[in-house]
């Protein structure tokens, strides 16, 4: 039995309750969680922007330890401390066997239909969202969904790696592959811009330029590494950022979910650069090149959770956050219990703040 976070309705926040937890089928991975941060791509599903079967546990950038392992995982083992990551691999399809493990579809990581739930209350199946399911005392995941860190490691701290850190640095080092010198926005300072802004500086990158309407979260992007900061409401705010970049920058990185972010991260561009979409934009939501971009050589991508090689990336993260080049500190607004995770969201929803971290005894 395990407390959770239960979405029932949309649009009516998380019910808390109990929830059983089934025994680690061979490739299988049961967690104590020891911390959750809150994300925005959950509060796409709570609100009831993007569809799932419901009831759900939502809740997917989680660390914990270790309880007990199937008895073919070899990955792991009780006693570990492990970050989660919801893009499981397969490690057998296309996209894996090509390094894009982010894209895998993770078939062959969740239970069959034949197969009981990971998750029930009352003998009823409950839903796993994300392959995690992290907002509750225990996760039950498939073990190509985490990875063994230091156990020096913080784990309200390592924690954020495990969707916002890498998303946004991912973006950098892997999707961008950002060469030192290049120029780089970054719309949205949420935890993913904001890791996205501290990956830029490690990078190198020669002008990191953070758009966001709220001063308090431009102030945080200077602390993470951003060089100039610009209001993204502002109406010449397309002029400043040309201004600052002398004719546009390399990338152009989407970090909130929006139809205007994603259009200033296009406006923004110099010729032969790059935007980049990492938030989950509305389901009707269209981001496009004129005729004229195309011809002076810009792109167009996206690049979802940040084209992670996670079981690489995690460890080198941590490893990073430990010898100080990482600022997960400023990135987490708050620790919270699991019972006011419905106010977390409500923070989130007056966006005025980084990440909340659920944080469980």
């Amino acid at each position: 039995m395990a407390k959770a976070a239960i979405l029932e309705t949309p649009g009516e926040g998380l019910v808390i309750g109990d929830i059983e937890v089934a025994d680690p089928m061979p490739h299988e991975v049961l967690i104590d969680t020891k911390a959750c941060g809150l994300c925005h791509s959950d509060l796409h599903f709570i609100d009831g922007a993007y569809p799932h079967p419901l009831p759900c546990v939502p809740g997917h950038e989680a660390a914990g330890v270790v309880r007990a392992v199937g008895s073919e995982v070899k990955t792991v083992k009780p006693g570990d401390h492990v970050v989660s990551c919801l893009s499981a691999f397969c490690g057998q399809c296309e996209f894996c066997v090509t390094g894009r493990m982010a894209l895998c579809l993770g078939a062959a990581t969740r239970r069959g239909k034949d197969d009981a739930s990971r998750l029930s209350r009352d003998g009823e199946p409950v839903n796993q969202m994300l392959n995690l399911s992290a907002l509750s005392e225990q996760m039950l995941i498939h073990e190509n969904a985490c990875v063994a860190i230091d156990k020096e490691m913080p784990l309200d701290r390592a924690a954020v790696i495990g969707c916002a850190v890498t998303t946004g640095a991912g973006t950098i080092f892997n999707a961008c592959k950002v060469t030192p010198g290049e120029t780089v926005l970054v719309v949205g300072c949420g935890g993913v811009g904001l890791a996205t802004i501290n990956a830029a500086k490690i990078a190198g990158a020669g002008k990191v330029i953070a758009a966001d309407p709220l001063p308090e979260k431009r102030e945080l992007a200077k602390v993470l590494g951003a060089t100039h900061t610009v209001d993204a409401l502002a109406d010449d705010v397309v002029k400043q950022i040309h201004d600052i970049s002398r004719g546009g920058v390399d990338w152009g990185i989407e970090a909130v979910g929006r139809q205007a972010s994603a259009d200033l991260a296009v406006a923004a561009l110099r010729r032969g650069g790059t935007a980049v979409i990492l938030g989950m934009m509305p389901l009707d939501c269209k981001v496009g090149l004129g005729a004229m971009d195309l011809l002076g050589g810009k792109k167009l991508m996206g690049a979802i959770m940040g084209m992670n090689h996670f079981p690489v990336d995690l460890p080198r993260l941590v490893d990073f956050y430990m010898r100080g080049l990482l600022d997960l500190d400023t990135i987490i607004a708050e620790r919270i219990s699991l019972d006011q995770v419905n106010e977390g969201f409500d923070k989130m929803r007056e966006g005025h703040h980084a990440r909340s971290v659920v944080v469980f005894d």
